[in-house]
């Protein structure tokens, strides 16, 4: 059997009160020097994992006492450093290849220093991530009655690698293709490899979309309630996010989905809540399960490129392992139901009205 852990941190200091509940008095700026001084450990331990195949596998939860804004703000080498700690008790547990979930993949250079530093495997978990984020994208256009092939995907943030890999896979699916990006040279160049595609460096242009793909490196949302038409389907893959909270506030005719919520194959005990349902999980933790099912010990994905061949890859391990996708997340919630019904409801209002 091969054995696998996976990082884990608080996103803000008040999330670390559920660990330690006697320091709910202390400012915030006072649970992030504690946090800082904090070395990780073992939370939990993760059991019942079992392939269609029949292979098996355990893990660990390992906690970094970190936030997402310390994991970004702070030195990176001592980032990289609370990262390692992670990886000797993993490999002190048996693990062979550890994912680093959250911001953890997000700070410094995507695990790439971190992988030189252990004997663990490290992914980012970003592959099998952009593999559900297109598969929830395209199953939510079901759900509400669109069909790509009459409509338009803008794709924000089209020139960073994640963005580029979501607009090759969906663009030939649609109608038409908006690439946003930074610079205008950059995004022209992409066009030839998306069919039916447009560039632009101008985020308004969003309006004309009916479904969008978001994955900016922003560290502040760049898609406010007002960037949207009635009925948009949005996907948002950036981590921080780059579509505002004010949106969930405000545009309750909007969809806006963060990827997909992940079946775990056997009967997996997490022994940690995460706020997911029984036996599902993040698609970075599901990555890291099924390269242990697999045996594939490898670094597979790291730094802050997937190419759309690790983004296949992971499908056919899913597929293979019996991992698939059991619903939607928004702003850290389960999509009801309700949600769906109102953006096709006002995506019909729209088209019976023009």
């Amino acid at each position: 059997m091969h054995r696998f852990a996976f990082v884990v941190h608080p996103l803000v200091a008040r999330d670390a009160l559920v660990k330690f509940p006697a320091l709910r008095f202390l400012p915030d700026f006072a649970l992030e020097a504690l946090l800082k001084r904090k070395s990780p450990g073992v939370m939990s331990h993760i059991t019942g994992i079992r392939s269609k195949t029949g292979a098996e596998t355990e893990g660990w939860f390992i906690g970094c006492p970190l936030t997402a804004k310390q994991l970004v703000r702070l030195d990176q080498d001592f980032v990289v450093e609370r990262l390692a700690q992670c990886a000797q008790i993993a490999h002190e547990l048996g693990a062979e290849v550890m994912g680093l979930g959250a911001f953890t993949s997000v700070a410094g250079d995507g695990g790439v220093t971190l992988a030189t530093k252990t004997p663990v495997k490290i992914t980012t978990g970003n592959s099998y991530t952009v593999a559900t984020a297109i598969e929830a994208t395209i199953k939510a256009c079901e759900m509400v009655g669109l069909d790509p092939s009459h409509a338009t995907l803008a794709v924000v943030g089209a020139t960073g690698s994640i963005g580029r890999t979501c607009a090759e896979a969906l663009g030939p699916l649609f109608e038409r293709a908006l690439l946003v990006g930074r610079d205008l040279a950059k995004t022209q160049a992409l066009v030839p490899e998306v069919p039916r595609s447009e560039a632009t460096t101008d985020v308004a242009h969003v309006a004309e979309a009916e479904v969008i793909v978001t994955v900016t490196s922003s560290e502040t949302p760049v898609l406010q309630p007002k960037h949207f038409r009635p009925g948009a389907i949005v996907c948002d893959v950036a981590r921080p996010r780059d579509v505002s909270v004010a949106v969930a506030k405000e545009r309750s005719d909007v969809l806006v989905i963060e990827g997909g919520v992940v079946r775990v194959p056997g009967s997996v005990e997490f022994g940690f809540d995460f706020g997911f349902p029984p036996g599902t999980a993040y698609a970075c933790m599901a990555e890291t399960m099924m390269l242990a099912l697999d045996g594939r010990i490898e670094s597979f994905t790291l730094g802050k490129s997937v190419s759309l061949e690790q983004v296949r890859t992971t499908q056919a391990l899913a597929a293979k392992h019996g991992f698939e996708l059991a619903g939607f997340r928004s702003f850290e919630r389960e999509v009801e139901p309700a949600m769906i019904d109102r953006a096709r409801r006002a995506r019909q209002s729209l088209a019976t009205a023009t």
